[in-house]
């Protein structure tokens, strides 16, 4: 099971283009995730990372300000600290603030 699982998620990332795929908050995109927890540690594990990432990745999120440092929170009040935050994601937070 644990290679059907790595083998679904090569031809994920092999065949859908990246602009049609959900942009991610996490810095560590969502299928390198799961593939790399797959890989490391199991199917199950890797069941369990997707289900993570597919409730908690979402556009429903609040960004805080605290004591100079970004914290995303999502929907599902799970807290990112700004260093696992995605490059794209903290593009916008910027740009929202200065414009």
């Amino acid at each position: 099971m644990k290679y059907i699982l790595l083998i679904l998620i090569k031809i994920y990332q092999s065949f859908v283009p990246k602009r049609l795929r959900s942009k991610c908050l996490y810095k560590e995109s969502c299928s390198n995730y799961v593939f790399r927890l797959t890989k490391e540690n199991g199917f199950f594990a890797g069941i369990g990372a997707l289900k993570y990432r597919i409730n908690n990745c979402n556009p429903q999120y609040f960004i805080v300000k605290d004591k100079g440092d970004i914290l995303l929170i999502t929907a599902q009040n799970e807290i990112i600290e700004e260093e696992f935050i995605s490059k794209n994601v903290m593009k916008e937070i910027l740009h929202e603030n200065y414009c």
